[in-house]
Formats: structure tokens, sequence, C-alpha cells
């Protein structure tokens, strides 16, 4: 068996894809990664968090509204994606720009963020210990954005949600939790409520809120 034959069979085949193909859909997630951007109303200067920052396709854009001044944290468990998005740092020239290859649960993180993204990361939403750890190092006042698949509710998941469950169940991550029809409510309940929007016939969403005091704490 190859190399690349042996790392496939011990990672996720989204993960294994994506490590090679790091730009896969960017023009159809495009807008949407745009729109989770603006979400965290960030300002020059402020410090954001991007977890399961994967290959760093959401860098371009946080650098963008952060400026130089400014500071992006990815976190990244997969070592193959974490490379990808260190080389996608040194090839735009980002001093601003800090890659961690560890897990959420257990990420050392120095000082506090104005910002928290989790942009298709279920394994992440889904686990109250990473949500627990990772909380405290946000500001108050400090923005959280969500993006990730969605269960679809109704008559219409009746029928739909066994497949798209299988699917994901073989595609993602081992340790990805189940999905349902309002993976962020985890978040909320930490965090109170928080807005959401749809895509794609209800199968993924976008979703959004504010941290509060009771996690400002380290």
């Amino acid at each position: 068996m190859s190399k690349h034959e042996t790392e496939k069979t011990t990672i996720s085949p989204y993960t294994w894809f994506l490590s090679r193909r790091p730009n896969f859909m960017s023009s159809i997630i495009h807008p949407i990664r745009q729109e989770a951007v603006q979400h965290l109303e960030l300002k020059p200067g402020n410090r954001v968090l991007d977890v399961g920052c994967g290959t760093g396709t959401s860098f371009p854009y946080l650098v963008q509204v952060v400026g130089n001044a400014g500071e992006v944290v990815g976190v990244e468990i997969s070592p193959a994606m974490a490379t990808e998005a260190r080389k996608r740092v040194a090839n735009n020239g980002w001093s601003n720009v800090l890659v961690l290859q560890e897990s959420a649960q257990t990420v050392k993180l120095i000082g506090r963020f104005d910002g928290l993204l989790l942009f298709g990361v279920q394994e992440v939403v889904a686990s109250p210990s990473a949500l627990d750890h990772l909380l405290p190092y946000l500001k108050d006042g400090a923005r959280i954005v969500t993006f990730g698949a969605k269960l679809l509710p109704g008559c219409k998941g009746m029928v739909f949600n066994p497949f798209f469950s299988l699917f994901t169940r073989k595609l993602l991550p081992p340790s990805t939790a189940p999905i349902d029809d309002q993976p962020w409510r985890l978040l909320e309940e930490r965090v109170g409520k928080m807005d959401s929007k749809v895509y794609a016939g209800g199968l993924v969403y976008l979703a959004w809120g504010t941290v509060y005091t009771i996690y400002t704490s380290i």
C-alpha cells in the first residue's frame, strides 16, 4: 500500500480530498463564507479565532477585515490540512496569521478574541467539551458564526434525512457528531438565542450570535 493510500484510510475522505484540492468548491461556498465573516462584525485591529480552519479558505476574508493590525488564529486538528493552511499563509505573506495544529478541546491560546468562526466543523459545534474550552477565550460582546449541514424538518426530512445522514457519516471525520435539524443548539444553550439562515433547500445553515460576560474568564 502506498503512502497516500495508507493516509487515506486513516483520515476521513473529506479531509484527505481537501488536503489535495484545498480550493474545491470555493467558488460555490464563496458567498456564504463572505456572509459568515460579515456576521462576525470584525473591525481593523481585532483578533479572530478560526477553529477547524481546514486549508485556510476563510483566511483571506478574515485578514481583509482585521487588517495588518489585527490577528487571525486558525486551529486545525488534521496535520495534512494544517500544512495546506500554512502554505496558504506563506504564499500570501501574511505575518498576522497563525495556524495551530491542535484539537478544539485542548488548544492553548493566548489572550481573548473578538470573534469565533466555526465553518463546517460539526464535530466542534456538537461537542460540549470543545465549546466550553473555546468560549472563555472570547471577549464580552464577541461574535460567533457557525456554518454546516443540517437535516430537514417535517415530511421531507422523513424521506431524505436517512440518506443524507448516511452520506455525511461516510464522508466526514469519524469524530463528527450526528447532525440534526438545529446543529447550533449547544451554542444557543451557552450564548443565548442565535439568528440563523438556511440554504440549498434547508440542507445547510448559517447561524450567528453574541457572547456575554459569563464566558469571559479564563
